[in-house]
């Protein structure tokens, strides 16, 4: 099987890029910046391509069994601009359409379902259930995946320094998944995909914890250097909503993710795709190995 990959350089892109390649797919990555690709995946095919232009994607997409999407709304991302989730999406589908591409593979959201729940309305959310809305009304398979939180945030988003930033407390206990993890089930639900069949999977990790138990837990395993959980109040940044684009997204995404009531809904596709097996602790140990 043929897969392009739209978004490998990305937090969540470049272990699901690996796990594919070792699962023994034929890749090739579409980048707008082929050199930076390359330094990330030496020996892997590379094209040039846009979400912002139909004609860019129609050749790398030629020869393409399945092309998976692993696209994100920036923090500076206003409502106006292009947004690769919406209009790149509609650039997309039609480009796979002239290119014959036989499925499109979409990293969504959970935490979208947050949308119109306690009174909450963000754009970015709608924007998301409008890419879902895209996708299956495009002819095409598909197949479209609903993470959880992902523990590569711990390390990444929330981490500044030393400091493992959490904001306010919340009692949602979120099924925190490893990206390693999930790569493994992308891979295994393009092995067992069939035909014109439509794919939908829920992505949860192996146990149900806080937000901020999960920070605890991955600053005591962080074998290499002693890090620090730090807890500050959401009306810090609610007082840069005006100021700044970054805090108003900082709010937003805070308010569904400390709000939104996960339960477990992930037992089909432990069943299709495997159970996960990483743990906090086991992603903090590999972790602080790769810096």
């Amino acid at each position: 099987m043929h897969i392009a990959i739209i978004g490998a350089t990305g937090m969540i892109g470049k272990p699901v890029t690996h796990e594919l390649r070792k699962a023994g797919f034929s890749i090739r990555i579409i980048a707008r910046d082929v050199a930076a690709a390359r330094r990330l995946f030496p020996g892997t095919e590379i094209a040039a391509g846009d979400l912002r232009t139909i004609a860019s994607l129609i050749g790398p997409l030629q020869g393409i069994d399945t092309v998976y999407l692993n696209l994100s709304i920036r923090q500076t991302e206003k409502p106006a601009d292009f947004h690769t989730e919406e209009q790149g999406i509609v650039n997309l589908i039609e480009a796979a359409k002239q290119a014959g591409v036989r499925r499109i593979a979409y990293l969504s959201s959970m935490v979208m379902r947050y949308q119109d729940m306690d009174g909450f309305s963000w754009w970015v959310f709608a924007i998301k259930q409008k890419a879902v809305r895209l996708l299956k009304a495009s002819g095409i398979p598909y197949t479209i995946f609903y993470p959880s939180c992902f523990m590569e945030s711990l390390n990444t988003t929330q981490r500044v320094g030393r400091f493992v930033l959490q904001i306010d407390r919340s009692s949602v206990r979120p099924w925190y998944i490893a990206a390693e993890d999930y790569g493994k089930q992308v891979a295994r639900a393009f092995q067992i995909a069939r035909g014109g069949q439509h794919q939908e999977y829920v992505i949860q990790g192996p146990e149900a914890i806080t937000q901020h138990e999960a920070a605890e837990r991955f600053v005591k395993a962080y074998p290499t250097k002693k890090l620090v959980t730090l807890t500050v109040p959401s009306s810090l940044i609610r007082l840069g909503q005006l100021f700044s684009a970054q805090a108003d997204y900082g709010w937003h995404i805070t308010k569904a993710l400390n709000g939104y009531p996960e339960v477990f809904e992930a037992q089909q596709t432990w069943t299709d795709l495997g159970v996960p097996q990483t743990t906090v602790e086991r992603f903090a140990d590999s972790a602080s190995m790769q810096g």
